[in-house]
């Protein structure tokens, strides 16, 4: 009846119309039932009536409370990256959610090129791709969007909470946002607020008395997202001032299309429209096409998406203006320490890696 974009308008309230109106109240009966099932699963796991199945190696997971927008490629990709710096052989597992048949998604390509040495395997099994992975040698596992695969045990869970929209229009889906309530996240070890320059201070202060309900501070940690430069289909790589000043149109098919618009204005461009697609959509000849006729008809003098969307295309040029990504880095603004000392300095690790390497 409605696509993701359409569903995202409704539920933000954001349309007012007749349609969003019958929905809306549809959305919240069917709620009620997605809530109970999942707080009855998450009883089962809690009470032991339901069991995860242990690795041989540490499993640190990254996920989130809410379907996503937070930020997790980046992380994932700092995560690995510091635990390369360390001797450790790491490796990735994730679902492979939205892939098409027979081929990986686009966050697999994006990390692929983050983490060229990093071996990531996408599939439903997460147990199954988790024992593949230590049979090749893998010391240590990342878990990406694991928080509510509680199929496969995990030594620390970090959980990502987006500050512009941390509790998913405050409702579990499909009415909002939310995987599961808030209350899960007395199973997290530790917890990223994310884009917390884009958040106004009190919002923001607003958000940490309420995660602290159910985390200490002490394991609370700040990040902000800051665009580094840009790169093209062929690898190519600008300077970020190439944008400052600039005309630019944007198109982008995440979590979180308003996050992406920030950074566009963040990065010096001038916003003269913007395309939004579902998340993880796979792009056709005929997207981009509209895409590159939209924006020579704005007047934009660059195109640009992100880097999770520029690994699903091959053009440079959309209607002779150039595409480029804009690249972004994770920036851990405060807790930086207290992070890596949780995954790398805790009594589980030393543990873990004792009973490995005998």
């Amino acid at each position: 009846m409605v696509n993701e974009v359409d569903y995202l308008s409704i539920i933000s309230g954001a349309r007012h119309d007749w349609l969003a109106r019958c929905l809306k109240p549809c959305f919240g009966f069917l709620s009620l039932f997605y809530g109970t099932a999942v707080a009855v699963r998450n009883r089962l796991f809690d009470w032991g009536l339901k069991r995860a199945r242990p690795v041989s190696v540490p499993v640190i997971s990254l996920g989130n409370l809410t379907t996503g927008g937070t930020g997790k490629t980046p992380l994932v990709a700092w995560l690995s990256q510091w635990f390369q710096e360390q001797g450790i052989s790491v490796a990735l597992l994730s679902r492979g959610y939205r892939a098409l048949p027979g081929e990986v998604n686009d966050e697999k390509l994006l990390l692929d090129r983050l983490c060229p040495q990093v071996p990531h395997y996408q599939n439903p099994d997460r147990c199954a791709s988790a024992e593949k992975a230590v049979e090749a040698g893998a010391r240590l596992l990342i878990l990406d969007d694991g928080f509510q695969h509680r199929r496969l045990a995990r030594d620390l869970d970090i959980v990502l909470i987006d500050a512009v929209n941390p509790w998913g229009y405050g409702h579990q889906l499909p009415r909002g946002l939310l995987r599961e309530s808030k209350s899960g996240l007395r199973r997290a070890g530790f917890v990223l607020i994310t884009r917390v320059d884009q958040s106004p201070p009190e919002l923001l202060e607003n958000l940490i008395t309420e995660v602290k309900q159910f985390v200490p501070e002490h394991r609370i940690a700040h990040v902000r997202f800051a665009p580094r430069g840009l790169v093209n289909a062929a690898g190519e790589t600008r300077e970020l001032t190439e944008v400052t000043g600039k005309q630019v149109w944007g198109f982008c098919a995440i979590g979180n299309p308003r996050g992406f618009q920030q950074t566009l204005v963040d990065a010096g461009g001038r916003v003269c429209g913007m395309r939004v697609f579902a998340d993880h959509h796979h792009y056709s000849a005929g997207d981009l096409q509209e895409i590159g006729s939209e924006a020579e008809r704005s007047g934009a003098e660059l195109i640009l998406t992100t880097a999770k969307d520029l690994v699903k295309i091959s053009e440079q040029k959309l209607s002779g203006l150039p595409v480029w990504a804009v690249e972004i880095g994770a920036e851990i603004v405060q807790g930086r320490l207290i992070l890596r000392k949780s995954c790398g300095k805790r009594g589980w690790w030393s543990q873990r890696n004792k009973s490995v390497n005998t």
